[in-house]
């Protein structure tokens, strides 16, 4: 979608210095790197980096403006709260959209559940999502002004949660018809607290939102059966909001009645609702992606999609990188699972590495995991418990608070000797290049860690 910059003036309520009315703007650049002939560079004034000094070497790589919230040298359109600009331009064009949106968010599998509702949503017609991880109050109206919606028959927003109002604000311009809340885990808990409090930050994804217009609430919820929150997230539904289940339960609306592994980057899984038994191919592995699928499926369904076709479309999603992307390592294979970790995804990734075929030994590079704040001893400890549980033949492990992850395994019965703690990637570049041909690895930590990096100097 292209605008002009007086077109986008009058959106975001901004007052033009120095730049023509009838200058085309082709996209918005976040960060000064990723400016390219035609962008609208934001300046962003962060904690430590203010964007606005950026603004020469922004508009030097081709810029056509600015957008700042203080005066700078050269074109810019300066509005007083770049924020609060952004959440209004896009909620302007949302206004005008006239079809479906689905609006997701929890602790864990939010960015695969928005790439399978996309895929489930597709036999409808063309369908825009949030790319990559644009979810952010900077990010996540640029889905609104930088696609061509008239050609879309749904949009799929993925609302991120980094403190309590985050997704009130996001959801006041997205207002999503349908709103999925795929697990209410301990990501992201040192933000709110407690899991009350990030039950209670996920719910507001439920309304009512206060964007243009009426304040509105999603006409479908959609959450996870068997999710220790259940009663507290129907709780906060309006009565006029349908609430919809998916998990592996009898109780669940989608059932997920069998999931198997087909090889290292493909599954599929069987599943009934509304009557109707399907099964889908999903281009990842996990039992919790089938959970993840299954939420789509009735994403979809609410918006009238027939059952089968939503399922048979799934298989269409791909999932964005370090996310179980499978690798291969002079023989062996690798599941680089690093774009961030919690204790429950960990788990999960552990049991996933069990179900898989493997030819030879199965091994674990763990790393630590941030944003856990007072629970960050018993989230660690979670995964040693998991550890002890797991066919593995040894376990390498980084950061500090790994500690109490070595601890509890070797206290839960994994043999001492087989568990290690390290501090630098090359450690763990050694260790990955003593893997053998039909050995599996799978690396696990929170994105801070970078734990990816070990790969870049290693023999493949």
């Amino acid at each position: 979608m292209t605008w002009t910059l007086g077109e986008l003036a009058e959106l975001l309520g901004a007052v033009r210095v120095n730049a023509g009315a009838h200058v085309i703007v082709s996209d918005f650049a976040l960060d000064s790197r990723e400016v390219r002939p035609g962008s609208l560079f934001c300046a962003i004034q962060g904690a430590s980096v203010d964007g606005h000094e950026f603004a020469p070497a922004a508009l030097a790589q081709g810029a056509v403006a600015v957008l700042a919230e203080k005066e700078v040298p050269g074109p810019h359109l300066r509005v007083s709260n770049l924020v609060s600009a952004l959440a209004q331009a896009a909620g302007t064009v949302r206004q005008r959209f006239p079809g479906p949106v689905v609006g997701i968010t929890g602790s864990n599998g939010k960015t695969a559940a928005k790439e399978f509702a996309a895929a489930a949503l597709s036999p409808a017609g063309p369908v825009t999502k949030s790319p990559g991880n644009r979810n952010t109050e900077f990010s996540s109206p640029l889905v609104w002004l930088e696609n061509d919606l008239e050609k879309s028959s749904a949009v799929v927003v993925e609302l991120a949660m980094r403190g309590p109002n985050q997704i009130a604000h996001l959801a006041s311009f997205s207002r999503p018809q349908v709103a999925v809340i795929t697990m209410i885990g301990t990501a992201h808990i040192e933000m709110v607290g407690s899991r009350e409090g990030i039950a209670a930050a996920k719910s507001e994804i439920l309304g009512p939102y206060s964007g243009l217009g009426e304040p509105t609430r999603p006409q479908t919820a959609i959450f996870w059966q068997e999710d220790e929150f259940l009663s507290t997230l129907r709780s906060n539904t309006s009565p006029e909001t349908a609430v919809r289940t998916f998990g592996f339960s009898f109780d669940a609306e989608c059932q997920v009645l069998g999931y198997r592994a087909i090889s290292w980057d493909r599954c599929a899984f069987r599943a009934r609702l509304d009557g109707v038994s399907f099964e889908a191919e999903l281009a990842t592995v996990g039992r919790h992606q089938a959970l993840n699928a299954a939420a789509a499926v009735l994403a979809a369904h609410s918006q009238g999609v027939p059952v089968l076709d939503a399922a048979e479309a799934l298989a269409q999603a791909e999932l964005p990188p370090m996310r179980m992307e499978h690798r291969l390592h002079h023989g062996a294979s690798l599941l680089l699972d690093t774009y961030n970790a919690s204790p429950d995804s960990t788990v999960a990734a552990l049991r996933t590495l069990a179900e898989l075929p493997c030819d030879g030994r199965r091994f674990a590079v763990i790393g630590e995991m941030r944003e856990l704040g007072d629970f960050r001893e018993s989230g660690h400890r979670q995964v040693g418990k998991a550890l002890a549980t797991s066919p593995l033949e040894a376990v390498l492990l980084i950061g500090e608070a790994t500690e109490w992850t070595r601890s509890e395994a070797v206290r839960a019965g994994y043999p001492e000797d087989r568990i290690e703690r390290v501090e630098s990637l090359d450690e763990v570049r050694e260790f990955l290049d003593q893997l053998e041909p039909g050995d599996v690895a799978l690396l696990k930590a929170s994105r801070a860690l970078g734990l990816e990096r070990a790969l870049e100097n290693s023999v493949s």
